[in-house]
């Protein structure tokens, strides 16, 4: 290894003078969501990204993920990744580069991890003289429900030689913009849907003593779970259970044959959620019993709990203090319930998952519009904290920074 790269204020300061370039990235690909594992115009835009710095990136098999690696020679390996997918929304922001693609969005974000992925990248090539071990960049599709991160992983993305540590951005309008927010542990929750079909005997809503109405037995379910809920799991390892979906009946006058419920569990451990698979079963035999229908229940499993490495977490504090000040530095107290399939890395390799502020200054906390929301819009300054946030972590990790 030669000199010592620059400090971390120095590639803050190399991020914000290529802010521009990233923000077009994001942009170019915010006009063109593509949902799912099958992102091919995305990925074509990664690629060419990739190879305009000298990179050569790899193709997924079976999705349309993009992996690169940058090799500085022996030394450690740092996993960096960005997710690509958008949601099924049709956007509403007024934005003049807004989505081009009817009923679909980049709610999430996830076009600014992209663009600052490839920004990061380019930061780390042109300081490759002086860094000593490989830096794996994985874009990846289908984060949105689809898995994609498990797919990358059954097609070898750590088939190639150990990776010692992983890294994850993902930005957020709960925090201002320029913030970054961790903990360690768990850090977002599981995320199993749960389904459950109940039948009973249709017939006339005048006489529902001659019917078996499966409907007041769907609303018994929907009512015990919340109770059970708040009596079957311990309050400081906390769970949430809700059901979103309720579908029966077909008129004011007839008593259905089949009512239809769908919902999530999150949880953040595993004793959590096994608890919680037992407890939403013991609920519908009870119910089921009681009404006399019957309960047809599926649990299926979702992403895992997102588990933070506590000594990655503390790695990547101080470089987030040199980055943003202590004051742009979010010490979680409690893990957020939404779900992310970094977790399936997360249980392969110790890392760190971290929120990135993108609150806009203008928008009140109460009221922003959060992601997944139509009307999301996100600071696009605070992409160059994230920009060197990347590659700060791939800098201190092979021990140039």
């Amino acid at each position: 290894m030669t000199e010592t790269v620059t400090s971390l204020t120095d590639l803050r300061a190399a991020a914000e003078a290529m802010l521009p370039d990233v923000i077009e990235i994001r942009r170019r690909i915010h006009r063109r969501p593509e949902q799912g594992l099958q992102l091919p115009q995305t990925q074509a835009v990664v690629a060419e990204e990739l190879r305009a710095i000298g990179l050569e990136p790899r193709l997924g098999a079976t999705t349309t993920s993009v992996t690169a690696v940058i090799d500085s020679g022996p030394g450690p390996t740092i996993l960096l990744r960005a997710d690509m997918d958008a949601l099924p929304l049709t956007e509403e922001t007024g934005l003049d580069f807004t989505s081009e693609v009817a009923g679909s969005m980049h709610a999430c974000g996830h076009d600014t991890h992209v663009a600052m992925l490839l920004g990061a990248a380019r930061l780390l090539v042109e300081r490759r003289a002086s860094l000593a071990g490989r830096v794996l960049l994985m874009f990846q599709p289908g984060e949105e429900g689809y898995h994609g991160a498990r797919y990358m992983l059954d097609e070898g993305l750590l088939d190639d030689g150990e990776v010692d540590r992983s890294f994850a951005i993902h930005i957020s309008t709960r925090y201002p913009a320029g913030v970054l927010a961790f903990r360690p542990g768990a850090q977002l929750a599981s995320a199993d849907r749960i389904a459950a079909t109940v039948r009973g005997r249709g017939g006339h809503a005048s006489t529902p003593h001659l019917a078996v109405d499966p409907i007041t037995a769907a609303a018994d379910l929907v009512l015990a779970l919340q109770v059970a809920v708040t009596r079957g799991v311990n309050v400081f390892d906390p769970a949430v259970l809700t059901i979103a979906r309720i579908s029966g009946g077909t008129t004011s006058n007839i008593i259905p044959e089949v009512v239809e419920l769908e919902g999530t569990i999150r949880t953040v451990s595993t004793e959590s959620r096994t608890t919680m698979a037992a407890l939403v079963h013991r609920v519908a035999d009870g119910i089921a019993a009681a009404h006399g229908v019957t309960i047809d229940l599926e649990i299926e499993p979702g992403y895992p709990v997102t588990m933070n490495d506590p000594a990655s977490v503390a790695w990547f504090r101080e470089i987030a203090v040199e980055l943003v000040g202590e004051d742009g530095v979010d010490d979680l107290a409690a893990p957020v319930m939404g779900a992310e399939d970094f977790s399936y890395v997360l249980e392969r390799v110790p890392g760190a998952f971290v929120f990135l502020g993108g609150r806009p200054a203008t928008e009140e906390p109460a009221t922003a519009p959060q992601n997944h929301s139509n009307r999301v819009v996100f600071d696009e300054s605070s992409m160059a904290v994230g920009v060197a946030a990347y590659a700060a972590a791939a800098v201190r990790h092979l021990g140039a920074g």
